[in-house]
């Protein structure tokens, strides 16, 4: 492992500076060594630099090559576009990883949930091609790839190899549109044929839905296009007890951006009421990443310790902690444990 890593800090918007020092500090009691590279996107990057995403920004992840970030505020129906979207796009990171995994001590209807749902990152609709056509009516292009279909569903089967895990679902609607999600069905069909150690089946989006209600436990590792992966990793967060304790990173060949996947609370902003665990988790992947098991392992377990307990977690989970005072509950549980 190195002496210490060099990665990039972008706390975000709302509760993400909260939020990511929550996580900067259990890295930091874990022993792993690292070199904050701080910079700002989002609505301070805009009032600055009159662009929510400066270059140097860019410039700063390309030079880490890792980076840990917050939630950013996006506007709905106007306004600067995706800071997030952006990101994926200029930097290629063409997968968007969710796992779903339950916590004991989360309220929710289901138990023992291990799912985890890889996004195609970099186009469908969400590559943001649209106009009016005419004053009354809107068109979105949809744009599906064999080459950005191949490499989402390789890193699928590798992950699950990597990962242990027995199944690769590809999720599409290609009863209906039969020349994109019909070129995604087949990419990933000839994908498996190459992988044949790891069991490989699809599911219509919809069907898919109704399937992660009523039986989950049948399902492993999900890989679909931007959209619908958008949707249903909301869905299987929902799942594990919400958007509160669910990590999101974004991936590429040589660069990662690890982040939350909940929005930016600005009404929470600064009361120290926020829920720390989606961005710890994010770090969790993100040391990972880094080849630092160990003390991902470790913050892993404090984590599900602390929210077992049930005492010092935030009022979402139950309890009347705030931020910093969870933190410190997860600071001690893990250095109790070692």
């Amino acid at each position: 492992m190195a002496d210490f890593y060099q990665v990039t800090l972008i706390p975000g918007d709302g509760i993400g500076p909260e939020i990511t020092m929550a996580a900067c500090r259990v890295i930091d009691a874990a022993g792993v060594s690292i070199d904050w590279q701080e910079v700002v996107a989002g609505s301070e990057a805009l009032a600055e630099y009159g662009t929510p995403l400066p270059d140097h920004v860019l410039e700063s992840i390309r030079k880490t090559g890792v980076a840990l970030k917050g939630p950013v505020t996006t506007p709905v129906g106007s306004g600067f576009r995706s800071v997030n979207v952006s990101l994926r796009q200029l930097l290629d990171l063409y997968v968007n990883l969710r796992p779903a995994v339950s916590i004991p001590g989360v309220r929710s209807l289901y138990k023992d949930i291990d799912l985890v749902i890889v996004r195609e990152n970099t186009e469908d609709l969400y590559a943001g091609i649209e106009h009016m056509v005419g004053p009354d009516a809107a068109e979105s292009i949809k744009i599906i790839t064999r080459r950005a279909s191949e490499r989402v569903v390789k890193f699928a089967f590798d992950y699950a190899r990597r990962e242990g895990r027995k199944k690769v679902t590809a999720v599409h609607k290609a009863n209906i549109m039969k020349l994109s999600d019909g070129l995604f069905l087949e990419t990933a069909r000839a994908v498996a044929a190459a992988h044949g150690d790891i069991e490989f089946e699809d599911r219509i989006v919809d069907n898919m839905c109704m399937q992660l209600v009523q039986k989950p436990e049948l399902y492993d590792v999900l890989v679909m296009p931007n959209l619908y992966g958008d949707i249903v990793s909301d869905l299987c967060a929902g799942l594990v007890g919400g958007l509160g304790v669910a990590p999101g990173a974004n991936i590429g060949d040589e660069i990662a951006v690890f982040e939350p996947v909940h929005g930016s609370a600005p009404k929470y902003a600064g009361k120290n009421k926020a829920n720390p665990t989606a961005t710890i988790l994010s770090a969790v992947l993100m040391l990972r990443h880094l080849g630092e098991t160990s003390a991902a392992g470790r913050i892993l377990s404090a984590v599900r310790t602390v929210i077992g307990e049930g005492r010092q977690v935030t009022y979402d989970l139950g309890g009347g902690a705030g931020t910093a005072e969870m933190t410190d509950a997860i600071i001690k549980a893990m250095v109790n444990e070692q």
